[in-house]
């Protein structure tokens, strides 16, 4: 059983209270101290063995480990429990932004360059069966990313959370997965069972945005979440509990649509690398065509089909277009 959270609301949020109301919050510190100490670890073992490993990653990593403190202990943490749309900043952070910057880590490529042979190769057989396969198909990624929320504010769930610290990090630590599932396979820094086009993260990203919306919808017009619960706080100052609501709505609408637009430039960014990378190879195996034949020095021999028609990629597109 989880431990009831007691039911009484902190001192006004002010302006100095969004400085100085910090939180001990000791199971959220002892996983994040662990997760960087375990990826800082790998790092040293790779450049141990001469590996580089870029600095960008490790800062993207630690910076979302750092947005889990930040939504933990500072004073998104401490009113957590007393305001709706606290709650939803903390919500938000932890299925969009956090997963997000912990993806661009590529921790498991991270894991699989450190972990020994064997270990290494089980685990690969693993990402690549066919339950993985299955389980990472863009539908079921779309609906990872989509459903935590709706389960969360439209179940009991949500108010179990606000009462029990033990739900309350069973939440946020299926926020983070839910997430993580996500952006790890549409960035594909890290091995993936699928490479599906780049496309469909696109259009996951408006079908989120358009969730986005009836989720806030539906927490703006409909009725009241938790009422029970926020009520048993005998809150008086800030904005009253329908006021809260409409504002938590908002954050969840817009604050979830801003935060996917970095989701979408990184993704448009690696699109271009890699059209930018597949142009390179392409250039390169046209210029082996035309080189010279290593046997005799004599040019090659004209050829009697268009040159694009000799390249397997460009052959296949052709041949779509007759």
């Amino acid at each position: 059983m989880g431990t009831d959270v007691l039911a009484v609301a902190p001192p006004p949020l002010t302006w100095e209270r969004v400085l100085t109301g910090w939180t001990a919050t000791p199971g959220t510190l002892l996983v994040v101290c662990g997760l960087a100490a375990g990826y800082t670890l790998g790092v040293r073992r790779l450049r141990r063995r001469g590996v580089a490993w870029p600095a960008g990653r490790s800062w993207w990593f630690m910076t979302g480990l750092g947005s889990i403190l930040l939504v933990s202990v500072s004073f998104v943490g401490v009113y957590a429990g007393t305001l709706f749309w606290d709650r939803a900043v903390q919500n938000i952070v932890l299925l969009m932004v956090t997963p997000m910057l912990l993806a661009l880590g590529a921790p498991l490529t991270l894991l699989r360059d450190t972990l020994p042979g064997p270990a290494a190769r089980r685990a690969s057989r693993i990402l690549h069966s066919a339950a993985a396969r299955a389980l990472t198909f863009p539908p079921v990624m779309t609906a990872a990313l989509i459903a935590p929320l709706f389960v969360l504010y439209l179940t009991p769930l949500y108010e179990a959370s606000l009462r029990s610290t033990v739900i309350a990090a069973a939440v946020g630590t299926g926020l983070v997965t839910a997430g993580f599932c996500y952006f790890w396979t549409r960035f594909r820094l890290d091995p993936t069972p699928r490479r599906d086009p780049y496309v469909l993260a696109v259009a996951i990203s408006i079908a989120e945005v358009i969730f986005d919306g009836v989720l806030g919808l539906v927490l703006w017009l409909g009725p009241l979440i938790a009422p029970h619960y926020y009520l048993a706080l005998h809150r008086s100052w800030g904005p009253d509990q329908r006021l809260d609501q409409i504002i938590g709505a908002g954050v969840l609408w817009i604050g979830g649509d801003l935060a996917g637009l970095p989701f979408l430039g990184a993704v448009v960014t690696r699109m271009m690398r890699e059209d930018q990378q597949q142009a390179v190879e392409i250039d390169a195996e046209l210029d082996t065509l035309d080189a010279v034949t290593p046997t005799t020095g004599a040019p090659a021999p004209a050829r009697s089909t268009l040159w694009w028609e000799d390249h397997p990629e460009l052959a296949r597109r052709f041949r779509h277009t007759r």
